[in-house]
């Protein structure tokens, strides 16, 4: 279902609590919400559609990625950089990596561990940052 994209400071500053396997919905529904906002966003976590658990879903290209329980646990190369989110208005500036190891479940809670460079660590530490309660 798509969900609205939430505004409210108190929502998007509070740190989420881990999700569950009852919570599969909530990554069906981010899925969803980004998917109906492609032409203006790239990634969405949960408390950007009002629910506090931590989960996020981005995009690469055409394809639709979701995470449940995202960590980073490795990141290098430092850079400045300025960006925009849909639950606020203008950009920012802020400091991203260029690569990040991040462990998490997947869709069937399956442990993962992966590398990502580029635009989409970028658009991961985003995501996860939101779910730790910070506002870019």
């Amino acid at each position: 279902m798509i969900r609205p994209i939430c505004k409210d400071m108190i929502i998007l500053s509070q740190k989420s609590v881990p999700a569950t396997e009852e919570d599969l919905q909530v990554l069906d529904d981010l899925l969803d919400t980004l998917r109906a906002n492609a032409d203006r966003c790239v990634g969405l976590a949960a408390n950007m559609i009002g629910i506090n658990k931590r989960i996020i879903a981005f995009s690469i290209g055409p394809v639709h990625v979701g995470m449940i329980n995202p960590v980073i646990t490795k990141r290098s190369g430092p850079y400045e950089t300025e960006e925009g989110c849909l639950s606020l208005e203008g950009v920012r500036h802020t400091v991203r990596y260029n690569s990040i190891e991040v462990e998490f479940l997947d869709r069937n809670f399956k442990q993962q561990k992966q590398v990502f460079s580029d635009f989409t660590a970028q658009i991961i530490q985003h995501e996860v940052d939101h779910c730790e309660g910070i506002i870019i």
